[in-house]
């Protein structure tokens, strides 16, 4: 591996091996989402505890402060919305060379297995990583099933991150689930976890964060779960305390709640 590719890994992952992603990219298919209506806002008192931000260009280069020193992820893949008829029908949106000039740490992409673009997802993750190679930019493929949610089991997550990691990708961020450990064991590249539709309670955010650590994980790619709770900085570092201390969950919920009050 290039001394390039493993200088932006290790801005990413942490020197305990753990990682604390913020994702803010999913106005790319949904519009204005709820609490990212203006997103400089919604992140500027999270960054401090997050190991790196995933975003769209767009959004980078339009609210994100250039002097920022947290790593950014690009987001790299799109071409539908929400109305569209398949969210699978994805694209490539943005060049590896716009990526570098951007100074990103990493590119993220999304593919759908199982789906009718399964293929067209597929060749696309190669070929990005093809040219994440010529440039030294890890290449992060997030393991995405669209509007089908019964597909988030460990065997189909297992055969969709194992898929991603014979192609390439250096990290894959997939949906956590019962048996998480199947999914981890069978992908040979780090496994980010995901946070999926938004929680009831905080505290379901720590058991499933806390279990899938347990069980391999080596950090989460976590927005909605954050940025629409109404006390985001305290679940960002009781999460930091499990990702990075090794917290119980009992002990992440304290930490919340002595930050909440606050």
């Amino acid at each position: 591996m290039d001394w390039g590719m493993k200088n932006r890994l290790s801005r990413l992952v942490q020197p305990d091996g753990h990682c604390f992603f913020l994702p803010i990219d999913h106005g790319y298919f949904q519009g204005p989402t709820r609490c990212l209506e203006k997103p400089a806002e919604t992140i500027d008192p999270l960054l401090p505890y997050c190991d790196a931000l995933f975003v769209t260009r767009g959004v980078l280069r339009a609210v994100v402060d250039p002097a920022l020193q947290t790593p950014v992820i690009l987001r790299v893949s799109g071409g539908t919305s929400m109305i569209c008829k398949d969210l699978a029908h994805e694209g490539i949106t943005a060049s590896m060379k716009d990526a570098v000039r951007l100074n990103v740490a990493a590119v993220g992409i999304s593919v759908f297995i199982g789906s009718e673009y399964e293929h067209e997802t597929l060749l696309n993750l190669a070929k990005l990583v093809d040219e994440g190679e010529e440039y030294g930019v890890p290449v992060m493929a997030v393991t995405a099933v669209g509007k089908e949610l019964e597909k988030r089991d460990a065997r189909y997550l297992a055969m969709s991150c194992r898929i991603a990691a014979e192609l390439g990708a250096k990290i894959v961020k997939t949906y956590w689930c019962e048996d998480f450990d199947k999914v981890v064991e069978g992908c040979p590249v780090p496994v980010v976890m995901a946070g999926g539709p938004k929680c009831e309670t905080e505290r379901e955010v720590f058991e499933f964060v806390h279990d899938g650590m347990q069980k391999g994980a080596i950090g989460v790619n976590l927005g909605r779960n954050v940025w629409q709770n109404p006390q985001p900085v305290a679940v960002m570092k009781a999460l930091r305390a499990i990702i990075h201390e090794n917290a119980t969950v009992d002990e992440a919920q304290e930490i919340f709640e002595q930050v909440k009050g606050k």
